[in-house]
């Protein structure tokens, strides 16, 4: 039997609605942990909100609540979006949960026992926006003189009293681990970007704030809250009930996969495998840091007003149109740009014109010449073998290699090349026109469609899974036969030796028009 499979997403910051990029990441997760269940795998998929910091504190002290009170309101919103999403998390995860301020405080005495901890004042420059410490060295000039993160975010000389991680201790392990491992960070490019971070030196971390008092409280120091990238980063063990629950610890850790953007990989591939090498925890097996969803090529900011809310997307084209759309236009791992227009056009060629099209003529034509009962399968030819070849060489070997290696747009590109040469064989053999001078070669070039079509719509489940769904039932394909590697051929002449009958098909995806005037 297969390894479980352990697959989280970043925790989400929800001083405000979910965006696209929070829809992107998370569907891409969701497709990845489908996919490893399709395949027979246990999958445990854990998302949700980082609620703590002083960006929270900031935000609720702004609109007049509590930080809690905040933290409820906006993580309903990402539990709706991921909801209409169809997102099939196993834990939806938020770190204001007391059970999470246990499991931080075991970490941090874990880290303090392996004298990793010590008490000091803290001076220098943090972002609040970020919730980062940097560098005077990293610092950009923005407009007017201001000093500006590397992210181009506000930053403020902070002096206070702080406790401090023995950073600098994990220098030359982090390297090690790197060299030995070099898929531990992926892809390539942000490998070389953290390896450059820590070839350059590495300061002690200030880990605790006293200016601010949401968070996790430092043990026997409550006047101390915990940096929150210590708290946050510890949700992913404490989705597995460390530090008491020692038989889903020894199931699911370390993590296959931390799912995460690309402008937090420093704090999933240098803070947090030095906390957990102090703590003498397993690491994680890898860290893929994706690219950023831009809006016409720009990434969406309040301040620009092109911000985009995913929900509206979802209910004005579709929500597997959208999940198709944002892990097929480009490849994952480097940035993208969407728009309308993209979406509406991608969506209109191949899924509506070409599967769409596809399932709805083959499956008409049998409802209508052969009164809804799948037809037999006689002779073979060489053109029928060839299609359902290429089919299996496709959803059996090509797109599981890609869904594994997080190369869904390759993964869907095959898939299309699949329903191209379905319609081209669909054409060439125009079984309308075979009815009346060859009713048995109509039957056979049916059924090979008919199988063909089964297949390619059990592979592209873990994208789209609820037109998926409803194809495959009202084709009579039943969950517990839906393996892509499955030569589908003994499957359909059971199916059509038995009493099923297709009813009349609907229209799977319609065709779409972009909105005259774009939502805001």
């Amino acid at each position: 039997m297969a390894d479980p499979f352990y697959l989280t997403t970043a925790i989400h910051y929800p001083n405000g609605k979910p965006h696209i990029g929070h829809a992107y990441e998370t569907i891409a997760a969701d497709v990845l942990a489908r996919f490893h269940r399709q395949g027979g795998r246990e999958v445990r998929f854990q998302t949700g909100t980082d609620e703590h910091g002083l960006k929270m504190a900031q935000k609720a002290r702004d609109l007049g609540v509590t930080p809690r009170e905040l933290a409820d309101e906006m993580s309903g919103y990402f539990r709706d979006l991921f909801a209409k999403l169809d997102i099939s998390h196993d834990r939806f995860f938020r770190t204001s949960e007391a059970e999470h301020h246990r499991a931080s405080q075991a970490l941090w005495r874990a880290m303090e026992a392996n004298g990793d901890l010590y008490l000091d004042r803290y001076e220098g420059w943090y972002s609040i926006r970020d919730e980062a410490y940097y560098d005077e060295s990293e610092l950009v000039d923005g407009e007017g003189g201001d000093k500006l993160s590397p992210q181009g975010t506000p930053v403020e000389w902070t002096v206070e009293e702080s406790w401090f991680f023995r950073l600098s201790k994990y220098q030359q392990p982090l390297l090690d681990l790197y060299r030995e491992r070099p898929d531990f960070i992926r892809p390539e490019s942000r490998r070389n970007e953290v390896l450059r971070f820590v070839e350059g030196g590495l300061r002690d971390l200030s880990v605790s704030r006293t200016s601010f008092d949401w968070g996790v409280k430092v043990p026997g120091h409550d006047d101390h809250v915990m940096y929150v990238w210590v708290d946050a980063l510890t949700n992913y063990l404490t989705g597995l009930g460390f530090p008491d629950d020692t038989e889903e610890m020894a199931r699911f850790w370390p993590a296959d996969l931390h799912l995460i953007g690309k402008d937090i990989v420093r704090f999933h591939a240098v803070y947090w495998p030095a906390f957990l090498m102090s703590a003498g925890i397993a690491l994680p097996k890898q860290v893929f840091g994706h690219g950023f969803l831009l809006n016409r090529g720009q990434k969406e900011s309040k301040s620009l007003g092109n911000t985009t809310d995913p929900g509206e997307l979802a209910d004005l084209y579709g929500v597997d149109v959208l999940r198709y759309f944002l892990l097929r236009e480009f490849s994952f791992g480097q940035d993208g740009s969407y728009s309308h227009e993209a979406i509406v056009s991608r969506s209109n060629s191949e899924l509506a014109n070409s599967f769409g099209n596809l399932a709805q003529r083959t499956l008409s034509l049998i409802f209508k010449n052969c009164d809804g009962v799948l037809p037999s399968v006689h002779e073979r030819t060489a053109e029928d073998d060839a299609l359902l070849a290429h089919v299996s060489r496709v959803v059996g070997k090509e797109m599981p290699v890609a869904y594994a290696d997080l190369a869904f747009a390759q993964a869907l590109e095959a898939w299309m090349g699949a329903v191209f040469a379905c319609n081209a064989y669909i054409d060439a053999q125009a079984p309308w026109a075979l009815k009346k001078t060859d009713f048995k070669r109509m039957e056979t070039v049916l059924a090979t469609l008919y199988a063909a079509i089964a297949q390619l719509a059990v592979a592209v489940v873990p994208v789209m899974p609820g037109s998926m769904d409803r194809l495959l039932g009202a084709m009579g394909v039943d969950a517990h036969q839906r393996d892509p590697a499955a030569i589908l051929e003994e499957w359909y002449a059971a199916l059509a030796g038995g009493d099923f009958r297709l009813a009349k098909p609907e229209g799977l995806f319609p065709r779409l028009e972009a909105p005259a005037q774009e939502p805001a």
